[in-house]
């Protein structure tokens, strides 16, 4: 992946951010995926810090595990949160008031969370069902709280994600350019956002992906009608059209583009509720390395692969699993759990025995001064 997308793709976009300065991008990079490029791939973390120093750059904050933990009750999505926003800073001199939660998951409740933690923005998926015959061009403002959401117009990504070489000529930055410039002027934001590894690895350089993109930001850097923003500026600058209320929980994946795509069979439900019951013996051991493997539990791709939907979103869900199938991802997640489990509570006896031997020192001690 380092070498199919994010080098070769960082290196591209350093290059057409240097010759024009008005480039601006943003990325949503979970500490997972900074884990294992510290381990495997540093050069690539190296190319990330780069691209900051350009200033054009913004880092958005979301889950450190790029978890299901804003499914969590009580503050375990609110550590996962800080962990990452005080990561990214340590990298890369940033630290964005913007928030991008996994996979685009969002609902009032959680944009409440969100603005009580400090952020001004949060960027979410401009679904039809939600903006009904509105349209997502717009800065919208959650019904109570002090934040503002970014909606991503999912048509225009999804294009480039998705579309963009299915059929027997690739899309082209004109054709994309025109769809653009369609767009009516007093619709002010469109906001784009899609995987990274559409650039390379989804989509291979041979596909003429990396020209698409050159040429692409290249047209909205010489045109005069467009102007980039990171969506940290955006939401500082742009003023609010409305407000947008989001009472149940919406997402990026999928056609429901809701929870299904991690919680919407028996065994997903099973293996997740299943993680949380561990929680409150995880967190009364005080072990960091343990703690750190259930919260490694809770990366929502673990979930995905249990999937057994149908049709095109089915096709998506095989593609990304290293799995045969559901069933064996189920498997092979319960197991890793059932062992999980036992690796607890040698630690809970262990804790008991050490407990118990310090009150025998305490006591004996104690017997010894009154002697």
């Amino acid at each position: 992946m380092a070498n199919h997308c994010y080098l070769p793709t960082n290196a591209l976009l350093l290059k057409l951010i240097r010759k024009n300065p008005a480039i601006k991008i943003a990325f949503s990079i979970s500490g997972i995926l900074i884990d294992q490029l510290e381990e495997y791939a540093p050069e690539v973390l190296d190319s990330f810090r780069t691209l900051a120093q350009t200033g054009s750059v913004d880092f958005l904050t979301e889950t450190y595990y790029h978890s299901l933990a804003c499914l969590i009750p009580g503050k375990e999505f609110d550590f996962q949160i800080r962990k990452h926003q005080e990561r990214i800073e340590k990298l890369f001199g940033v630290r964005s008031n913007v928030f991008r939660n996994t996979e685009l998951i969002y609902s009032d409740h959680i944009g409440q969370r969100i603005s009580d933690l400090g952020f001004k923005g949060v960027l979410s998926d401009g679904i039809d069902r939600i903006i009904g015959h509105d349209n997502p061009h717009h800065v919208f403002e959650h019904p109570e709280a002090d934040l503002k959401l970014l909606l991503r117009n999912y048509r225009l990504s999804d294009d480039i994600a998705f579309r963009f070489s299915q059929k027997q000529s690739p899309l082209t930055a004109n054709q994309y350019m025109t769809w653009l410039n369609d767009i009516p002027v007093d619709q002010n934001v469109i906001t784009l956002a899609l995987d990274y590894e559409t650039f390379g690895e989804h989509h291979k350089k041979e596909t003429g992906i990396f020209t698409f993109l050159e040429n692409l930001l290249t047209a909205l850097a010489r045109k005069k009608d467009y102007r980039f923003l990171t969506p940290s500026e955006a939401v500082e600058i742009l003023p609010e059209h409305k407000t947008l209320s989001v009472p149940s929980f919406i997402s990026w994946a999928d056609e429901e583009r809701d929870l299904s795509a991690w919680l919407g069979n028996e065994m997903q439900r099973d293996a997740f509720d299943s993680l949380l019951k561990l929680e409150t013996d995880i967190k009364s051991l005080h072990n960091k390395s343990l703690l750190n493997t259930w919260r490694s539990l809770q990366t929502s791709d673990h979930f995905y692969y249990m999937s057994t939907k149908k049709g095109n979103d089915g096709g998506v869900h095989f593609y990304f699993s290293p799995y045969p199938s559901p069933y064996e991802a189920f498997i092979n997640y319960m197991n890793v759990l059932t062992d999980f489990s036992l690796q607890i509570n040698i630690s809970k006896s262990a804790n008991r025995i050490g407990q118990n031997l310090t009150t025998r020192v305490a006591t004996e001690k104690k017997a010894a001064v009154v002697i």
